[in-house]
């Protein structure tokens, strides 16, 4: 299904020359802005990738023809058949991967230098992601949202609030892998309770935050136990784990009219169990479900979306 905003689209990508784009948009933002590392290779084609985008799924923001916001996506099935996840480079997820249904890892979310101001695009990628969780049945979404660097100090609002107030539950919670680090990375920066809970302060921490983390927020994530300093990719990354189930009730109540409308999106406490339907009360039927979830999202924008569902193309790399 496309996502339409006036002259903005969302979809996920259909043929070969659009991921394309999408590794070319990735190349610019996090290599030529952010000085990640490019082998030679990439620096000739212009592009961004590894081996894990060979199965994933882009979702992409369209503009004039022109891909202007991306996300990477790589459910339990194409994780399977790459031998697991990005984020198992950096984090144990082992706790995760036991639930039953299907997980998703969210990865690569960048959006063109020229339409940041707009949060059109972020909001889009937002949305087109919740129109994936339902059609796929996803019961977490997780991944690593990173802070440009290797100083950990600069962030300590921030993460330290992270530690203190958002993590994740014990039985769903990931940890840093530690022997994964760089050998000249101190293990020992990989703590988040950088400061003392009396020195911190919300307002600082929310200043250090990147929109991407403010947004896992307020669709009431939670994160994992430490921070894994990518040296290669000069970013340091926290991980943070959505429960389908658990996205913010005052959304849920405002956008689909009760404050309990995706709770059988879930992982249950004792036995994990999804009860794996699309029907939901008060939304009946998969269109009024993917709706409301692309409304949360659009806020003022909701009255020019429009929904148009066509045959995806089975087109890769």
């Amino acid at each position: 299904m496309t996502i339409k905003v006036r002259d903005y689209e969302v979809r996920l990508t259909r043929t070969k020359e659009e991921r394309q784009q999408v590794r070319q948009l990735r190349y610019n933002v996090f290599c030529l802005e952010e000085n990640a590392y490019a082998s030679e290779e990439q620096k000739n084609l212009g592009e961004e990738y590894d081996s894990y985008d060979t199965y994933a799924d882009y979702m992409a923001v369209f503009h004039n023809n022109k891909i202007v916001g991306t996300y990477r996506i790589i459910d339990r099935d194409a994780a399977e058949k790459m031998g697991g996840f990005y984020t198992e480079s950096e984090f144990n997820i082992s706790k995760i991967k036991k639930v039953k249904g299907n997980i998703a890892e969210m990865s690569r979310a960048c959006v063109d230098a020229e339409y940041r101001e707009n949060g059109l695009v972020m909001r889009l990628l937002w949305a087109g992601l919740c129109e994936y969780v339902v059609k796929r049945k996803v019961v977490i979404l997780f991944g690593v949202p990173s802070w440009v660097g290797t100083k950990t100090a600069a962030s300590a609002q921030a993460i330290s609030y992270l530690y203190y107030n958002h993590l994740s539950p014990l039985h769903l919670r990931a940890t840093v892998l530690k022997e994964n680090l760089d050998p000249s990375i101190d293990p020992r920066l990989t703590q988040m309770n950088i400061l003392p809970r009396i020195f911190v302060d919300e307002e600082e921490a929310r200043k250090q935050m990147t929109p991407l983390i403010k947004g896992y927020l307020r669709l009431g994530a939670t994160f994992g136990r430490g921070i894994f300093i990518d040296k290669s990719f000069g970013t340091y990354d926290a991980f943070v784990m959505v429960q389908t189930k658990n996205i913010d009730k005052t959304y849920q109540k405002h956008f689909a009219g009760s404050e309990n409308a995706f709770d059988e999106f879930g992982v249950k406490e004792g036995p994990l169990q999804i009860l794996g339907k699309i029907i939901m009360s008060p939304i009946t039927g998969t269109a009024k479900a993917l709706h409301a979830f692309a409304q949360i999202f659009m806020r003022e924008d909701a009255d020019d979306i429009e929904y148009k569902d066509e045959k995806e193309s089975d087109s890769q790399e």
